[in-house]
């Protein structure tokens, strides 16, 4: 029968400790998350302005109900999205 000797039960104990704090890391930035990018400003890589509402709320549930209105409308009555200018001030290739 072989001893464990204490340096090796220090590693085993060291790598134990690290696998059950990179687990633990991937549940908790699970959660946090799905609601992060909303407080996250655009540029920073959040969420862009014309995202649609988060599903389960109030807005949502507008949202939706608008979007079935627009859809069974006759394609010539739809409200018309305004096309955005180009914002990076490059010239077009051509």
């Amino acid at each position: 029968m072989t001893s464990v000797r204490p340096r090796q039960l220090a590693i085993l104990s060291a790598c134990a400790l690290l696998v059950s704090t990179l687990s633990g890391c991937g549940t908790v930035n699970e959660k946090l998350s799905a609601g992060m990018g909303d407080y996250i400003p655009q540029w920073a890589g959040g969420l862009p302005a014309d995202a649609p509402p988060r599903p389960g709320t109030a807005k949502y549930d507008a949202f939706m109900q608008e979007r079935e209105r627009q859809r069974q409308l006759p394609a010539d009555q739809r409200e018309k999205k305004p096309a955005e200018p180009d914002q990076s001030g490059l010239e077009p290739v051509h």
